[in-house]
């Protein structure tokens, strides 16, 4: 019979695994904000350049990063089920791997991306801005995606506290090199906006050093010689973690490349538009690290649940995650509708902006329920090791139903820009109930397999 641990017990679980992993997830997307606040401090048009930068780069790392991640579940599995050996061929398979990916990724900004700026309809300066911010992003792929090999590690441990200090003392540098970089201070280059993308690709580096120190170094880990034998590159290994990883990272780019295509679509509308558009979404996506640290605790919680046999604990920790994520996201909610204006006003002093990214939180309220229901029952997906349903999911709510809906509304009714976001809401809104018919389905299935005195 299961032994099922107390939901006391889970829920102070929860939040030890998921308050950390939201530090770092904030201190993370605060690179981003700064980039983007400070850049749009400097003038308009470079936060437009960054703006159209960060809409390429952000889908096209997530997604390749994302595939990584299939560690986290692969690595939570073999810790619950007692295989702690297991841990180091697959943190060496998965550093062999970040390198590949890090290559194609350079390749397709190089090769692909920035020549692609000369088709779109951008001002001079906003192209130039955005090919150089992406070319300062990229110097830093190589030490990024070793590093979420790395956090993947730590986090399928349950050491997200690492992952939290790594970032934290990492993040503070970020907000130096781009006063230096953006701005030309202390007889450093001026660069603008692409100062910012050369600012984090630096960054980067830093981050990737302190971690493979910390793993390196701390008694907790020496255990498991990450470093040591290290083996030739095995591609029965690679094929365990793509299995997993390639649709994990796939729906990643499905869900954050929604954004970026319906940002690019906005490149027809004035400057003062797609910035005000940016701004909305950059706030939006700070409120979205609750729902996100919580699937991402989820993941690690369930996935250790179920290779320990424990379907009713992954369960119960699947539940705990959405009725949180639901609770926070009313007050995202409140947060949205009542302080607008001045949320709005951080990022600029330009009244035309403020009065259009004011309009744009309004539709952000919208879907944060849905945001809060999809989150974590992506993460408990994962945890469960279902992924492809997920994102077959993905591509059906986003690109089948949200984006026609988007352009529809944006182009055939009166609502133009904000046209985009009800098809954003449409699709969050769809995901976020075939996921939850998703999940019901795994959990039984599961429970059947694991426990099947209980059928």
């Amino acid at each position: 019979m299961e032994v099922v641990t107390p939901l006391k017990q889970k829920t102070n679980m929860l939040f030890k695994i998921v308050i950390p992993i939201l530090i770092t997830q904030i201190a993370l997307y605060l690179m981003t904000f700064f980039d983007i606040l400070m850049t749009g401090r400097y003038n308009t048009d470079d936060l437009a350049g960054v703006t159209i930068g960060s809409s390429f780069w952000t889908p096209v790392y997530t997604g390749l990063a994302g595939i990584l991640m299939g560690l986290t579940p692969i690595i939570a599995h073999y810790i619950g089920g007692g295989k702690k050996d297991e841990a180091r061929p697959s943190v060496q398979q998965g550093i062999y791997l970040s390198v590949v990916l890090a290559v194609i990724v350079f390749f397709i900004m190089m090769f692909v991306v920035i020549p692609s700026l000369n088709h779109m309809p951008l001002e001079g300066a906003v192209r130039i801005v955005a090919a150089d911010y992406l070319k300062g992003m990229s110097i830093g792929l190589l030490p990024l995606f070793a590093y979420t090999v790395l956090r993947s590690f730590f986090d399928a441990l349950g050491a997200t506290r690492v992952s939290m200090f790594i970032i934290l003392l990492s993040a503070p540098i970020n907000v130096i090199l781009n006063y230096l970089l953006i701005y030309g201070n202390f007889g450093f280059p001026e660069m603008g906006g692409a100062g910012a993308g050369f600012a984090s690709g630096i960054t980067y580096w830093m981050v990737f050093c302190i971690a493979f120190l910390i793993a390196w170094k701390r008694k907790s880990f020496q255990s498991f010689f990450l470093f040591s034998k290290w083996e030739t590159v095995s591609f029965k290994r690679w094929k365990t973690i793509l299995k997993i990883g390639v649709p994990i990272g796939l729906a990643i780019f499905v869900e954050i490349s929604i954004f970026s295509v319906v940002t690019l679509l906005m490149s027809g509308y004035t400057t003062a538009t797609i910035s005000a558009h940016q701004i909305a979404l950059n706030f939006t996506s700070l409120l979205y690290m609750v729902p996100l640290s919580i699937s991402m605790g989820v993941t690690i919680l369930v996935g250790q649940s179920i290779g320990a046999k424990k379907p009713k604990d992954a369960k119960h920790y699947s539940f705990l995650g959405v009725c949180i994520a639901v609770l926070f996201s009313i007050i995202s909610i409140i947060i949205l509708l009542t302080f607008r204006e001045p949320i709005a006003s951080m990022y600029t002093t330009d009244t035309a902006i403020i009065n259009l990214a004011t309009k744009f939180f309004i539709f952000a309220a919208f879907f944060q329920l849905s945001d809060a229901i999809q989150a974590p029952i992506q993460g408990s997906l994962r945890g469960y090791k279902d992924v492809n349903m997920t994102f077959i999911m993905a591509i059906t709510s986003f690109w089948v139903i949200g984006l026609p809906v988007g352009y529809v509304t944006a182009n055939l009714t009166d609502l133009g820009p904000y046209g985009y976001w009800v098809g954003l809401i449409a699709g969050l809104t769809i995901g976020a109930i075939s996921l939850s018919i998703r999940l019901i389905y795994i959990q039984k299935k599961s429970e059947k397999r694991l426990n099947p005195e209980a059928g």
